[in-house]
């Protein structure tokens, strides 16, 4: 078996443990004499496997019993309007732009009433996070919104703002299950599963209690939170399949030390590349060093021709999709939750192999 170092931001690599139990089950989980891609998720077998994903997950982010959590579909972007339709109650709502995403997500907002930009760290490309404070936002908002871990620019919240009594929606489809987080700080979290947690087609909705039953009255039905939550996730067909994986990415993370021990991992990954690129004037990692992603590490060799050869040398030598996002350029390494240390190393090995083979003139 020839597996490559996958660097892609997202659908990312998986466990290969997990992957191999997949593998196993795939065509007869347990006694069902059946995949679970065959399944009905009414059987009693199915409904034992979301339940048992709800609470491995309860249980990984020690999520309290007034939070909701949700399996639900249409990826992140579809909470963009979701998170509006149910929550912008009074009309208002504040926003913070720090990357491609919550832009989107602002944008969307703008639909359905008052959508604030409170800060944006678009003056500098997207390099820093802006500093807030508790007075930035509008005391009569419904919520603020922001995107946690910035996936394109690589940059990452390095604190929680202070939104006083005002519930904070965090986007935190690039960061979640990297590290503990306080769950209790926010009104609702929500995460596309596809880069850290499982195959692209599912999303994870972490709500508290009281922010449900006040959706507007063209929400439609299936972006209604309380209807999923009075259903379990299953007011209709959920996305089998991918829970199916993030049941079995949580049995992994709670079986290898939980989120603290792999928040000890993911910080050594990025400290050795982070490290690396402030050694060396070959590369530069353009994102500001007090906001950093642990996630997602953007660098430029400063000559787009360079950068250019870089992705496709990279990509023959087994390091595939590092090629950085089309709207910035140059290389980024994804480095999620199931990218071993040892793919960190390798990667650093093969960048001074080629700023040695490739001098700058």
């Amino acid at each position: 078996m020839n597996r490559v170092y996958n660097f892609s931001a997202g659908p990312s690599m998986l466990p290969l443990s997990v992957l191999e139990k997949a593998a196993s089950e795939l065509v007869c989980y347990g006694d069902s004499g059946m995949s679970v891609m065959e399944m009905s998720h009414r059987s009693p077998d199915y409904e034992a496997i979301i339940s048992d994903a709800q609470s491995l997950l309860r249980k990984l982010m020690n999520i309290p019993d007034n939070y909701k959590v949700l399996f639900l579909q249409g990826g992140a972007s579809t909470q963009f309007a979701a998170v509006p339709l149910n929550l912008m109650v009074t009309g208002k709502a504040d926003y913070v732009v720090s990357g491609q995403f919550s832009k989107k997500a602002y944008k969307e907002a703008q639909k359905y009433g008052d959508a604030r930009l409170v800060a944006s760290s678009e003056d500098r490309n997207n390099t820093y996070i802006p500093t807030l404070t508790k007075e930035d936002f509008r005391p009569d908002a419904d919520y603020v919104h922001i995107c946690f871990n910035n996936t394109i620019y690589g940059t990452k919240w390095n604190y929680i703002p202070d939104t006083g009594d005002i519930p904070l929606v965090a986007d935190m489809s690039s960061c979640i299950l990297s590290e503990p987080v306080d769950v209790t700080k926010f009104g609702l979290i929500y995460a596309g599963a596809q880069k850290n947690v499982a195959p692209a087609g599912l999303t994870i909705v972490i709500v508290r209690e009281d922010l449900l039953g006040h959706s507007r009255p063209e929400t439609p039905t299936m972006l209604d939170y309380k209807t999923m939550a009075d259903n379990d996730s299953m007011y209709n067909t959920p996305p089998c399949y991918p829970i199916y994986i993030a049941k079995l990415v949580f049995e992994w993370l709670l079986e290898t030390g939980g989120l603290e021990e792999r928040a000890k991992i993911n910080a050594r990954k990025a400290a050795y590349l982070y490290d690396y690129l402030d050694s060396t004037d070959y590369y530069k990692a353009p994102a500001e060093k007090e906001a950093r992603s642990m996630m997602n590490v953007t660098f430029v060799t400063g000559v787009e021709e360079l950068d250019k050869k870089f992705a496709k040398e990279a990509g023959a030598a087994g390091f595939k999709n590092i090629k950085g996002h089309r709207s910035v350029g140059g290389m980024r390494a994804s480095i999620y939750n199931a990218m071993p240390e040892e793919g960190v190393v390798k990667l650093v090995e093969f960048m001074k192999q080629f700023a040695a083979d490739n001098p700058k003139a």
